[in-house]
């Protein structure tokens, strides 16, 4: 009984760490990418900041291409296929999920835009003022 017991948790443990290795997005910059760091064919996020005039769309499909850079002088191409976020534009911090190609341009599945950096929630913004009060008239 012990040992089917024991058999049952290793069985059970191990199904959870392949499953945990599968959904692991592991964070690369580009620096990291460009030196080869960042694994080929793997599903990776990458992220930084859109160069300014590489933005390249086609007109009769959703493809696009533009270059991700960190401003230190490492950069790489990334190819879309979908709609770009509304927060997406030339100059702005992303991040893109995907898989590095052999080619070194990133094919990506997804594209996040990030939000300014005073961008706060509507409930977190109430809950500051609130506190911000409280620290005023203590």
């Amino acid at each position: 009984m012990a040992s089917f017991l024991l058999v049952g948790i290793a069985a059970s443990i191990s199904v959870l760490f392949v499953a945990l290795e599968q959904n692991l997005n592991m964070f690369y910059p580009p620096s990291e990418v460009v030196s080869g760091v960042a694994p080929l064919e793997t599903n990776i996020r990458a992220g930084g900041m859109v160069e300014e005039g590489s933005l390249r769309r086609t007109n009769e499909s959703l493809k696009v291409s533009f270059v991700l850079s960190d401003r230190a002088g490492s950069e790489f191409t990334v190819h879309y296929t979908g709609i770009l976020p509304d927060l997406f534009r030339e100059g702005q911090g992303i991040l893109v999920e995907g898989k590095l190609q052999q080619d070194g341009s990133f094919e990506a599945t997804e594209v996040l835009a990030k939000h300014d950096e005073n961008y706060m929630p509507p409930e977190l913004m109430s809950l500051a003022e609130d506190k911000q009060n409280n620290i005023t008239e203590g």
